[in-house]
């Protein structure tokens, strides 16, 4: 590569890469990240189970929890141990019903390998649902 190839280039990189990172998202802790998922949220009495057909999105939280649901009600389960979950880990439940339980175990698999990571067992799954504001 040329001397003013190069320069150039440099010149550019230099030219982008402050302007990237002033553009980059601050790096929020795993429990950062959940309490900004419950703002504007108030939690209710933990319940034992909850329906797979109207709660099917699943959001895992690394070390922290597991997010089930969408909308106006989502149900937060901190496992037992959650140091084992991770953000990019596919879950992986047998279901004996169209019901999620504190008893029952979720398999944890690597997404990019597809390989058998480990289990986590559920615990109670505490609803937040979001406050209504009062409308003028």
């Amino acid at each position: 590569m040329k001397r003013s190839t190069l320069i150039l280039t440099a010149a550019a990189a230099a030219l982008v890469l402050p302007a990237a990172a002033a553009g980059a998202r601050p790096h929020l802790s795993p429990q950062q990240k959940l309490d900004k998922m419950l703002e504007g949220r108030v939690a209710g009495e933990p319940v034992s189970c909850i329906d797979t057909l109207t709660h099917r999105n699943s959001t895992v939280i690394d070390k922290t929890a597991i997010v089930y649901g969408s909308g106006r009600t989502i149900y937060v389960n901190r496992p037992a141990h959650p140091e084992s979950l991770r953000r990019d880990d596919v879950l992986v439940t047998r279901l004996h019903s169209t019901r999620l339980c504190n008893v029952d175990v979720v398999k944890l698999l690597d997404r990019s390998g597809g390989w058998y990571r480990g289990f986590v067992g559920l615990g109670d799954f505490v609803p937040y649902t979001r406050v209504r504001t009062a409308s003028r």
